[in-house]
């Protein structure tokens, strides 16, 4: 006895189209995932641009403001790579005057092994030196 084939039956059909459509899914959902790590990179250089600002506004009379300001720029961005953080302070410290602080930080958002974008993460906060 032999045995009959349908060729009109759709079992399978269901696994098929997963196996096609799954690998487009993992490859989405991992973009994903690397633009959220970047974008909380940059909210946290914001973050600590912005303390760092802060610190500096109101240590015009410290020995070292520029250092208070890179120090708390560092401590406030405390779970990134601290030796890719670069910032700059920069002010006359003289009252009134702004004080600038640039950090910036390297990001790469890369899929499967691929780099797909890459460059700086860069923020700029200013604030009036009391």
């Amino acid at each position: 006895m032999t045995k009959r084939h349908n060729i009109t039956s759709e079992r399978g059909q269901t696994m098929t189209e997963f196996a096609i459509v799954l690998p487009i899914l993992v490859v989405l959902l991992f973009g994903i995932i690397q633009f959220g790590i970047a974008f909380n990179n940059y909210v946290t250089i914001t973050d600590a641009a912005r303390a760092g600002a802060r610190k500096a506004a109101v240590s015009r009379q410290s020995g070292n403001p520029v250092g208070d300001c890179t120090s708390m720029v560092r401590s406030s961005a405390g779970d990134l790579d601290q030796t890719k953080l670069q910032v700059t302070c920069s002010s006359t410290w003289g009252i009134g005057d702004d004080v600038t602080v640039d950090v910036q930080y390297p990001y790469s958002i890369s899929l499967i092994g691929w780099v797909v974008k890459s460059g700086n993460l860069h923020t700029t906060v200013k604030e009036r030196v009391e």
